[in-house]
């Protein structure tokens, strides 16, 4: 028989063999098939904070969400009661929600509602509850009334002043301030301890004053309380010389007895203080003495946790945040000056709240599996677990055969369908507790396929195929794959079936084309589905492109012929320098080949083919290089034209070793051009087979080479020769060479570590490459550990590059390092790289956020800062949201769209410039923390006035001419006048080229938009400035210049266009200048031809002159008018003149329609002809001298005597 210890050993190998057959627990895929048919309990989504303080003026929202299908119904306690809201006209639930909304627009009191709730969530499965919610209102109690009696104390002595704050919720911000609103200074001597009393060391004559206020601020309500000022008397034994104080002698030369330190808070040698886990750690000690003590901390028994530790208030406070267990302990505080020293020890109690260290998952079974919940849970001291069903202890519940409680574990034994419910823990102590809902669910549904049907998968050869298969069932189905319906399921060998349903074809080849097909099977029933396979050929490049050299004008021709499966259409494109290769008229393409004539030097560059097909792709490039063009010397050219050289002969391999091989080969003929380089290329059987790789390039000179080769790659090589045509083709394949295995040389690349939620840190790196693995199975090692508190490293490995560590503290950084490994050994470590896990949402708001020195545009902003601790991520700015409210302008309608602006700054006393602020305008704004993620709460709103400023340039100025003399302007307001108009600024002047005349100004009242000036000069042109006015000053200029006369783009007035801009040509200079050249050269003729006729000459002063007269006129004709000359009636010049198209009278026009010239010649008519035109134009000859009538008779004439004429008669 066996004794009682064999029985309990039974029992417990009896409960680890159950333990061991439970089923894993079932994962619900989340597909909208499955999850509109699955009958879930309550799950709790959304829940209001356990403290929850409210504000008075707001109405009150309790929050309670939940989901399930059924959709959950929703029911309250209030104080472990039934919460009846039908009964309260001021409580009302949201649809499809539990959330509860108290309002007080009807009346009634907020503090009528405070109490502890707890929300229900219900359907047919179960019931899900919310933690308890303790809902409180804030108070912002006023300061009791008091009389303060002066304080009075001796110089040199020690003093307190109590603040006292009334007691608030949550409890008010104390701060000493003077009646100008100033901060009490704070120094080594004089500082505010941590209840709010004011600590003086010693007292100096310097501290009287009347005035020293304490003040509270209560945060919820934004309100500052004051207590009356206290009025401090220092008393001095002997007279105060201001003269002779300095920052060494504060006594004024007086004598003032010094004294040994003592401590004024906390009281006595020794006191003790308790503090719960992870929340901050404040010990305080303030000595007073003369001269002023000095502060130094220690810890008995080891060091301060220097990484966790700070000190403030000139070293009196000592801080110690996210508290441990290992914190607790004694501290010992010291005071000293140079008379003596003291001590104070503070003994420090670490409790814990309980936190979770199993929380309990919801747990989805299939009927007959067996399952457990575990609920573990630790805190100082040790929290007690008890277990609910649907709200109620499980102690008062039915008793379930299937269900045993063992303590934090609940085991579930061949469940059964209708023993759904939903779970809650409860761990709890003396200083908290915890509460999760965790539902399990029998589910009951036959096998179902997820997928699409019958799916066509198509794949290249050779290649690595997955064929999906997604299902779902419950009890969990089994699946197997059959080909073709035929044989046994698939797996083992060629294939691998995932636990997913998915099927591994790790190398697909022909023979593994065909139907495949699913079946998932359960006691419940069967499913499948089916999948087609097909295997394709790879699409390849056969013969590719090459290097080619073309002279400049010849033809370029690349090659591009492909192999691909007859099966899959393909597309063929041409890219030049990696951008897209426009062929246009001049560019030749085909299916095998792209041909480029006459060539140039724009078409120099890279050419790259690149064939795709529906399911993989291949390219390939070549370089075109454009030479000059050939010499034309004789000799040269009847040479033969050099060509590509022929590819090297006879590869052989020699002096093998781990990492390298000599590679020796026979050059070709090099066709008359040298051979300037030997490329190098490799094919490795194993990665990608077939595709040959640029290894390296050797000089032309070389025929022997050694190869530095990668370990574990089986190569083969071959050789191609390059000159200035171009490259050759390439050298028959080398034999294969195999290097061997060896540990990885590489280290992967891009080391990070980063938070995608805010309980994890995923560390990621770049995979090596294939050539990099040196061996089979290559696989990774990974190392990380906290790097601040000094733990050991963990680790593990992956053949993935990624690795997400769960359930990590918001924002702390991390050590880490990986290094890769394969069958040969291991490789070398990476660095250590310093990541940080996930950030959070920062929990405190910047406070008293306020605003001075504004002026029309900007505005200084101060605030209080958060701690950084609480940014609960990388602190990135202060992110400030203003927007302008209105605008101080009557009338005018402004945008509030929000705008922001950062700030970095973390400093004790932050502040910035709000800048490119409208002027004359209200702004709100209100200031939130920022991380890389998230934004922290706001702060308080503050609303800005910005004073009056300058107006905008107006909205438009035109210039339109009216008449001769006057010009009409024309404006609009200002879009943003900046304050209220007074006026308008009008200055004009006139410009000639870069010279400006003298400015006039005149000014016009804002409800003018438009005046009309007059202007004396036409001819002259304008500039004019406008700009508007408001009693801080003129604005922004708006320049405009008066149109050209001649040619005035904005006519309004139709009837002035007959008038405008005829300018009188008598009256401009460069015409007469003309005139009066003219005028000269006829009198100097005239002087001439006078001497010339006393003399005796051939002719006669008048033929002299009327001679020169026809010469001026025949010429004349043929040339065009000046612009002068000549003018439309719309004032345009017109520089050819009716005249130009007619013959001179007494003229004829030949065939070929040239004029001749007129038969009548001074040279006809003698010595004694004078000149004379008629009034058409033509030329009569008169003669002083007379000839036979015969020939007078037949000139004669009727004209007038020609005036030139009379003055010669005259002479």
């Amino acid at each position: 028989m066996l004794g009682q210890g064999g029985h309990v050993a039974l029992a417990l190998m009896s409960l680890v063999l159950l333990l061991c057959r439970e089923a894993a627990p079932i994962e619900v895929p989340q597909d909208p098939k499955i999850l509109q048919d699955l009958k879930q309990p309550p799950t709790i989504v959304k829940q209001s904070v356990k403290d929850y303080i409210v504000d008075p003026r707001d109405n009150i929202i309790i929050e309670c969400e939940a989901k399930g299908n059924p959709v959950p119904t929703f029911s309250w306690r209030r104080n472990g009661k039934f919460f009846n809201i039908g009964k309260d006209p001021r409580v009302t639930m949201r649809k499809r929600s539990g959330t509860l909304e108290i309002g007080f627009r009807s009346g009634g009191r907020p503090e009528d509602y405070e109490g502890e709730y707890q929300c229900f969530a219900t359907n047919d499965l179960g019931v899900g509850l919310s933690n308890k919610i303790l809902l409180r209102v804030s108070k912002a109690p006023l300061w009791p009334k008091e009389v303060l009696e002066p304080v009075v104390v001796t110089e040199g002595t020690p003093l307190v002043l109590a603040c006292n704050p009334p007691p608030g919720l949550p409890p008010p911000f104390t701060f000493w301030m003077n009646s100008a609103m100033t901060p009490i200074p704070q120094d080594k001597r004089v500082s505010m301890g941590l209840n709010g009393d004011l600590y003086f060391s010693n007292v100096l004559t310097k501290d009287a004053h009347t005035d020293y206020s304490c003040n509270a601020r209560f945060l919820f309500t934004h309100t500052i309380q004051q207590k009356n000022p206290f009025t401090l008397k220092v008393l001095t034994k002997e007279p105060y010389n201001d003269t002779s104080y300095n920052a060494t002698d504060p006594y004024g030369g007086r004598k003032v007895a010094e004294s040994t330190p003592t401590f004024l808070s906390p009281s006595g040698a020794e006191s003790s203080k308790m503090v719960l886990r992870d929340e901050q750690l404040q010990l305080e000690c303030i000595a007073a003495g003369l001269p002023t003590p000095t502060i130094k901390w220690f810890k008995k028994g080891g060091d301060l946790p220097g990484r966790k530790v700070k000190f403030d208030n000139y070293n009196k406070t000592l801080k110690i945040i996210n508290v441990s267990e290992e914190d607790a302990g004694e501290y010992v505080c010291m005071a000293n000056n140079h008379l003596g020293s003291i001590r104070h020890s503070i003994f420090v109690q670490v409790k814990a709240a309980p936190y979770w260290l199993d929380k309990p998952f919801n747990l989805v079974l299939a009927p007959e599996e067996n399952g457990r919940l575990v609920c573990r849970a630790n805190g100082n001291p040790k929290p007690n677990i008890q277990w609910l069903v649907n709200g109620l202890p499980i102690e008062s519940t039915p008793h379930s055969p299937s269900r045993q409680v063992l303590g934090d574990t609940i085991i579930f034994r061949l469940v059964q369908m209708g023993s759904s419910a939903v779970y809650q823990c409860n761990a709890s102590n003396q200083h908290g507790y915890l509460m999760a809902n965790a539902f399990v669910s029998v589910l009951d549904m036959p096998p179902r396929m997820l997928g699409p049907k019958n799916q066509l998968i198509k794949v290249i050869e050779n290649n690595r195929t997955f064929l999906d298969c997604p299902f779902f069932g419950s009890p969990l189905p089994d699946l197997r794959w059959f080909k073709n319906g035929q044989g046994s399921g698939l797996d083992g060998g060629q294939y691998r079936v995932y636990i997913n349903g998915t099927l591994e074809i790790k190398r697909a080849r022909a023979e593994d084309e065909g139907t495949y097909t699913c079946l998932a099977n359960s006691m419940l029933g069967t499913a499948e589905n089916q999948v087609r396979l097909e295997v394709k050929e790879p699409t390849r490049i056969v013969r590719a492109p090459e290097r080619w050299s073309a002279v400049r004008g010849s033809t370029a021709h690349f090659d591009c012929k492909v192999k691909s499966d007859p099966s899959l259409p393909i597309t063929v494109a041409w890219t030049k320098d990696n951008k897209p290769l426009y062929l246009g008229w001049r560019l030749k393409k085909d299916e095998e080949s792209l041909t480029i004539p006459n060539v140039n030097e724009g078409d120099e560059g890279t050419y790259t083919c690149t064939v795709k097909s529906e399911i993989d792709q291949d390219s390939a490039s070549a370089r075109l290089t454009v030479l000059e063009e050939a010499s034309l010397n004789p000799s040269v050219s009847s040479a033969l034209p050099p060509d590509r050289a022929d590819p090297p002969m006879d590869l052989d391999l020699s002096d093998p070793a781990a990492r390298s091989v000599r590679l020796t080969w026979i050059p070709g003929n090099d066709h008359r051009s040298p051979v300037t380089e030997f490329l190098v290329q490799f094919e490795e059987d194993h990665w990608e087979p077939g595709r040959w790789q640029d290894l390296s390039t050797y000089p032309g000179d070389l025929n022997s080479v050694i190869l530095q080769l990668a370990p574990f790659v089986n190569y083969q090589f071959r050789v191609l020769a390059i000159n200035a045509v171009g490259q050759s083709q390439p050298s028959q394949p080398s034999p294969r060479y195999k290097t061997s295995g060896a540990a990885p040389d590489a280290i992967p690349r891009g080391l990070r570590g980063w938070g995608s939620k805010k309980d994890n840190m995923e560390i990621t790196w770049e995979p090596l490459l294939d050539l990099e693995r040196n061996g089979p199975n290559l696989h990774y090692s990974v190392w990380w550990r906290r790097k601040d508190l000094g733990e050991g490293w963990s680790n593990m490995s992956t053949f993935g590059a990624k690795h997400l560590v769960h359930n990590t503290e918001t924002y702390v950084p991390y050590e880490i390092k990986v290094q890769a490994r394969n069958d040969f050994g291991q490789g070398s470590e990476s660095n250590v790289v310093v990541g940080y896990s996930g950030e959070d949402k920062p929990t405190d708001a910047p406070t008293d956020l306020r605003v001075s020195k504004v002026d029309s545009t900007k505005a200084n902003l101060h605030w209080k800062p958060v701690d950084l601790s609480s940014v609960r991520g990388e602190f990135k700015e202060y992110r400030l949201y203003y927007w302008r409210e209105s605008s101080l302008v009557p009338g005018l309608v402004v945008s509030k769209e929000k705008k922001t602006k950062g700030f970095y700054s973390i400093v004790a006393e932050p502040s910035g410039i709000l800048s490119d602020l409208v002027p004359y305008s209200k702004y709100k704004m209100f200031l939130v923390v920022a991380n890389n993620l998230f934004e922290g709460p706001p702060s308080n709103t503050v609303e800005v006035t910005t004073k009056e400023g300058v107006p905008d340039a107006p909205k438009f100025f035109r210039i339109n001419r009216r008449t001769f003399d006057t010009i009409h302007l024309e404006w609009d307001k200002p879009l943003e006048p900046n304050g209220i108009l007074i006026g308008y600024q009008l200055k004009y002047q006139t410009v000639n080229g870069s010279r400006v005349g003298r400015a006039q100004l005149e000014t016009h009242p804002p409800n003018v938009t438009e005046v009309t000036l007059r202007l004396p000069d036409r001819s002259t042109r304008y500039k004019f400035y406008l700009s508007a006015l408001t009693q801080v000053g003129a604005g922004e200029v708006y320049a405009e210049e008066s149109p050209h006369f001649a040619n005035e783009d904005n006519l309004t007035d139709p009837t002035a266009l007959a008038y405008i801009d005829q300018v009188d040509i008598a009256t401009q200079g460069w015409f007469i200048g003309l005139m009066c050249a003219i005028a000269l050269i006829i009198l100097i003729l005239l002087i001439v031809c006078f001497i010339k006729r006393s003399r005796g000459g051939k002719y006669p002063g008048g033929g002299c002159v009327t001679g020169f007269a026809k010469y001026l006129v025949r010429d004349k004709k043929d040339l065009p008018l000046d612009p002068v000359d000549q003018k439309d009636q719309d004032g345009s010049f017109d520089y050819h003149s009716d005249e130009d198209n007619k013959p001179l009278q007494g003229s004829q026009t030949s065939l070929d329609g040239n004029v001749k010239e007129s038969d009548d010649s001074l040279v006809d008519y003698g010595e004694g002809g004078d000149g004379q035109f008629n009034e058409d134009g033509s030329f009569i000859g008169q003669y002083t001298v007379k000839k036979d009538k015969d020939e007078t008779e037949g000139n004669e004439s009727s004209e007038a005597t020609s005036p030139v004429n009379a003055i010669y008669s005259l002479a």
